[in-house]
């Protein structure tokens, strides 16, 4: 029989003293930590990599509208449809390259007309490789996303500048001339 804190005697056959319990459970119990952290730590570092991945993930969402932006402003500046469609998808894909976003296929769609007053649409798509946004190497890609509209200036000037305006003004006298 082995001795134990709960008394002097030593514990009876059936276990039934408060002090023999308790021993027997703080005994049962070394080693326990080290168990539930070798279960715990992978779960954390799985809890990570997915706060990671989705701190990514969205950073790459902000980076498209971004884009997406930038293409429709730069698309409404331009005077003809395949000047405004290539403006907006060397814009989009200058921002996303100066982002770091690698896509592996982006598309620019332009719609809309440029006249003074109108707007033009742009929606961007780019497919994103997953080991691209989560730092290890994870199959698969994603899609993501945007459009924006941007209204064309209403008081742009014509496609000759203002060479077509009604007022005459005389040249400008420069300064210190006596005429």
């Amino acid at each position: 029989m082995r001795r134990l804190p709960c008394s002097a005697d030593p514990c009876p056959a059936e276990g039934r003293c408060a002090g023999c319990l308790l021993a027997l459970l703080r005994h049962d119990a070394r080693g326990s930590v080290t168990v539930e952290l070798v279960m715990t730590i992978p779960i954390l570092i799985l809890m990570l990599w997915f706060l990671v991945y989705s701190g990514r993930l969205s950073d790459a969402r902000l980076q498209i509208e971004d884009a997406t932006h930038q293409a429709a402003r730069a698309a409404t500046l331009e005077r003809s449809r395949s000047a405004a469609a290539a403006d907006a998808r060397s814009t989009a894909a200058s921002v996303l390259g100066n982002a770091g976003v690698t896509c592996r296929t982006l598309s620019v769609t332009v719609r809309g007309t440029l006249q003074a007053g109108s707007t033009v649409r742009v929606a961007v798509s780019c497919t994103v490789g997953l080991h691209d946004l989560a730092l290890l190497q994870v199959p698969g890609t994603t899609t993501l996303t945007a459009q924006f509209a941007s209204p064309v200036d209403v008081y742009r000037s014509g496609p000759r500048g203002f060479e077509d305006s009604e007022a005459r003004l005389p040249p400008n006298r420069s300064v210190g001339s006596d005429s």
